[in-house]
């Protein structure tokens, strides 16, 4: 868990520090109070862009310093830091105890997952959003898997650039060039698929052991491309033309898509009304936190904004026992009064202008 958190010219904090202790975080405020700015510094204590998948320099708080910060102590053993600083604005820095790292080996400390008001649209939503989300999930259980991500994107930025550049006929595509991207392509996007698929497997089996509840069982599967390492590369060399026409690759772990399913209806979750979605992505996200905690050794740290406004009382009852004792849990909500179900234990702590204070 998160012991200690400290902001500094993040979003609308200018100095901000949170000392939570372990079980639910309780941040209520009104609207614009810099609740959801609080969870948004933790997603950055994470590989990726964070829960608003927002540039770096949106972050920094205007008339600030131009850079910001985000510093946490885990179980007040570890410090992790990043943030930016104001001569380059877009440049990511991260340290653990004090030691520059890449981004990626936050994932080896920290395991956080949210849910926001915006991806209750993840299941209509184009398949890169359900992509990401997958992404996610798999990080958990996988922490290399940022890695493969990374290293595969880059690969194929440049196979593209070198295809648009051939196409417009600025520069003749070197062939060996092209191989070596994708063998490169095709050894991380394996790893990639694998990885995926293994969390889905792992996944779906703990959703489908479940009882109905107040939280909809969901059905997982992958739909798209899949294939071994050598059929990828097999496929992007034959697919140059095809790719140079279409400005894109067209084959590869980026074209896959989660195909998730309401097992009690036996329909589409596109298909199911809002609140069933709701219910089924809060299904896989709880069933989650426990299949990371069952094989990780350790519970995930979750962010859900403005989750309890959106359930009806009986699913929210159901969400805050079955979170009660499962790791620590950041809440934000406009009222105290939603969180009743909680009782007096956690951290409940108020926000307004950017300031945050700790209810008595």
């Amino acid at each position: 868990m998160l012991s200690r958190l400290v902001l500094t010219d993040f979003r609308n904090h200018e100095d901000a520090a949170i000392e939570p202790g372990p079980g639910f975080v309780v941040l209520t405020g009104e609207n614009g109070a810099g609740k959801t700015n609080i969870l948004e510094a933790v997603s950055l204590l994470a590989p990726g862009r964070g829960l608003r998948r927002a540039p770096l320099g949106e972050m920094a708080r205007q008339g600030g310093s131009g850079g910001f910060g985000v510093a946490a102590a885990i179980s007040a053993e570890v410090d992790i830091a990043t943030g930016t600083q104001a001569s380059a604005p877009e440049r990511r820095i991260v340290r653990i105890q004090s030691a520059p790292v890449a981004a990626t080996a936050l994932a080896e400390w920290l395991t956080i997952l949210w849910l926001t008001p915006a991806m209750d649209r993840l299941f209509v939503d184009p398949a890169s959003e359900r992509r990401r989300f997958l992404d996610r999930l798999t990080l958990a259980l996988k922490p290399g898997h940022a890695i493969h991500s990374n290293r595969y994107e880059a690969a194929m930025r440049a196979r593209n650039r070198l295809l648009a550049e051939a196409n417009e006929g600025t520069r003749p595509a070197d062939p060996e060039w092209l191989t070596a991207l994708e063998t490169q392509m095709a050894e991380h996007g394996a790893a990639i698929d694998d990885a995926r698929r293994e969390a889905v497997a792992a996944l779906g089996e703990r959703l489908a052991a479940q009882v109905e509840g107040p939280f909809a069982r969901a059905g997982l599967t992958l739909d798209g491309w899949t294939g071994s390492g050598v059929a990828l590369a097999g496929d992007l060399a034959r697919g140059r033309g095809r790719d140079m026409a279409a400005g894109r690759t067209l084959a590869g772990p980026h074209r896959t898509d989660l195909a998730v399913t309401h097992l009690g209806k036996r329909q589409a979750a596109a298909l199911c009304s809002t609140g069933e979605q709701k219910a089924l992505l809060l299904g896989i996200v709880l069933a989650h936190a426990d299949l990371v905690a069952e094989r990780v050794g350790r519970a995930p740290v979750l962010l859900l904004d403005e989750v309890a406004a959106h359930l009806d009382p009986t699913r929210r009852a159901a969400l805050f026992d079955r979170l009660a004792g499962k790791g620590q849990v950041w809440m934000t909500g406009t009222e105290a009064s939603l969180f009743d179900g909680i009782g007096v234990a956690g951290s409940w702590l108020t926000v307004a202008d950017g300031r945050v204070a700790r209810q008595t």
